[in-house]
């Protein structure tokens, strides 16, 4: 009878110091200053596994990443499915300065949006420069050449206050390379900016807003989650995510489980049990307390 006695205790002690379920995880319902809804996430096994590769949240700033470098996330639009990146490196009214070039990875869910690119100290007349034999400059908008060159950072870029806007082009339609990348060493501009918004005044660069808008499209496995789960996992105060390998759907609760479906009637006995404990006391220890003990009853016992 004994020799049955002994495995059975050390599996009891086994299972009692067995985790049951995680009480912290990495997906957040905001990063900063910015609500994070599905598809992006704050971490690994958040959002949608399509996005996390290029869209992560460090400390606190959400960032996008491409071959060409990270990009401060600044605005998210879901209605319209954009994000606004501020690159350090784009010139603003305040601030010029030459520029690398600015790019997207072609796997990426990600394409150039409707801001307004403007290319800066070029060399003129920008009224030749072409992409495959075809002009790439909007004469109807050179008027933002005109007053982008009012600002005095313009000396930054090596340009005289007031300059001639023909070292200026309004790049229209805005478009990249097969690099995927803005290539301003090949369109020979020192640096280029990016306006997400005239704010209404369009002679008043100060009170622009600048950025570069990106449209995110959804994939088949975004649309599917989207419109099946992810709404109501969020309505019930879930955040989505995925559990890889198998990137299979996971609605992650606030009381730590993760479900299949949402969160409603979503009950956690074991974080009432740690409620009941305490919060100065972890459930953990106290497993492992339970567990020597009945072993040794039973071993007492015997």
């Amino acid at each position: 009878m004994e020799s049955y006695r002994l495995p059975f205790i050390l599996l009891l002690i086994a299972a009692s110091i067995t985790p049951s379920h995680s009480s912290a995880t990495p997906c957040r319902s905001n990063c900063g200053s910015l609500q994070i809804r599905y598809p992006f996430g704050t971490g690994y096994g958040c959002g949608s596994p399509r996005f996390e590769p290029y869209v992560t949240c460090n400390s606190n700033q959400l960032v996008l990443t491409t071959h060409t470098g990270s990009y401060p996330i600044t605005a998210i639009s879901y209605k319209d499915s954009t994000v606004t990146v501020t690159p350090s490196a784009m010139s603003t009214c305040n601030s010029m300065q030459q520029s690398p070039n600015l790019g997207l990875d072609w796997a990426s869910p990600f394409q150039l949006g409707p801001s307004i690119i403007l290319l800066l100290s070029c060399s003129p007349p920008t009224s030749s420069l072409t992409i495959k034999g075809s002009p790439v400059c909007d004469p109807s908008s050179a008027h933002l050449c005109a007053t982008i060159y009012t600002c005095p950072a313009v000396v930054n870029l090596g340009l005289p206050l007031f300059p001639p806007t023909n070292s200026c082009c309004v790049y229209s339609p805005a478009n990249f390379n097969s690099k995927g990348e803005l290539d301003l060493r090949e369109m020979k501009c020192k640096g280029y900016t990016s306006i997400a918004s005239l704010e209404g005044s369009p002679t008043d660069p100060s009170k622009w807003v600048y950025g570069v808008t990106l449209k995110y499209r959804n994939g088949g496995f975004d649309d599917y989650y989207m419109n099946n789960k992810c709404n109501t996992c969020e309505d019930s105060g879930g955040i989505c995510g995925y559990s890889p390998p198998t990137n299979s759907f996971l609605c992650i609760c606030n009381n730590g489980f993760n479900t299949t479906m949402d969160c409603y009637n979503n009950y956690n006995p074991v974080q009432d049990y740690e409620d009941a404990l305490g919060s100065s006391t972890s459930l953990s220890t106290w497993k492992i307390w339970l567990g020597l003990w009945v072993g040794l009853i039973f071993c007492i016992a015997a």
